[in-house]
């Protein structure tokens, strides 16, 4: 019998779904005894320390959900590695008040300068401030909606899209498009048009965006779409992952 209150507390809060609160109960309990605390501050504490727990594992799941390839924070990008790099917009972008806005951040330069992390770091960003965010290469992107075309949940897949609040896709350029796949790309784009923010990173300037589009005419209305509320993020300059490598190299001959 004795066991029964704390059998039934146990089942009351893991009904109610709050882990955190079961783990931490009796532990508070015996910290606030020590230190005098009222039942008010225990309880103020259980249900902090619930809260905090629970926003770390939604976050978690925003990151899952995300389908990052590798996890990247700002924090960890050398900018001055990439002195045309504007640090001062970077950071302003990791305050993600632009999603908000539903505007969108297009990153441009060679390879290797640091494109996809600065794309990481700000959908990490994104994450964290409890926007749901979706990454996914260009060529990925094409092929996934040409196979959803062809098994008819093409429509499906542009709502689940086009509800994300920040797309990046990565790596634009790279590959030509067909002219099937940079019309259904064009299309998912236009249907963000104003409802969600779009990150692009992009091997090529704009006036040679047409080498991957196909046409003048349909270039042109994409970039009157994605530029028309955008910041551009100018990365020109030595590879960033050589210079990374060439500072390991050195490092190890130390």
């Amino acid at each position: 019998m004795t066991d029964a209150p704390e059998l039934l507390l146990t089942h009351h809060l893991k009904t109610l779904r709050l882990p955190t609160f079961l783990r931490e109960h009796d532990k508070q309990a015996r910290i606030c005894a020590a230190e005098g605390v009222d039942h008010v501050r225990y309880l103020a504490r259980l249900t902090e320390l619930e809260l905090i727990d629970r926003e770390r594992r939604m976050v978690e799941r925003r990151i899952k959900a995300a389908r990052f390839p590798a996890i990247k924070s700002l924090d960890s990008f050398d900018f001055k590695a990439i002195p045309s790099l504007n640090k001062m917009m970077v950071l302003e972008l990791s305050r993600c008040e632009w999603i908000e806005r539903k505007e969108n951040v297009i990153a441009l330069g060679p390879s290797g300068t640091g494109k996809t992390h600065i794309a990481l770091g700000l959908g990490l960003t994104a994450c964290q401030k409890g926007l749901p965010v979706a990454f996914v290469t260009a060529s990925a992107l094409v092929h996934e909606m040409m196979e959803a075309r062809d098994e008819k949940r093409l429509l499906q897949l542009q709502r689940k899209l086009t509800k994300v609040k920040l797309l990046i896709i990565d790596e634009l350029g790279f590959v030509p498009l067909s002219k099937t796949g940079a019309e259904l790309l064009f299309e998912l784009i236009s249907q963000r048009y104003e409802r969600g923010s779009t990150l692009i990173t992009s091997n090529l300037p704009f006036e040679e965006w047409t080498e991957t589009f196909g046409t003048e005419r349909l270039t042109g209305a994409l970039l009157d779409r994605l530029t028309h509320h955008v910041n551009i993020l100018e990365m020109n300059g030595e590879s960033y992952r050589l210079n990374q490598s060439r500072a390991r190299i050195a490092t190890a001959g130390t």
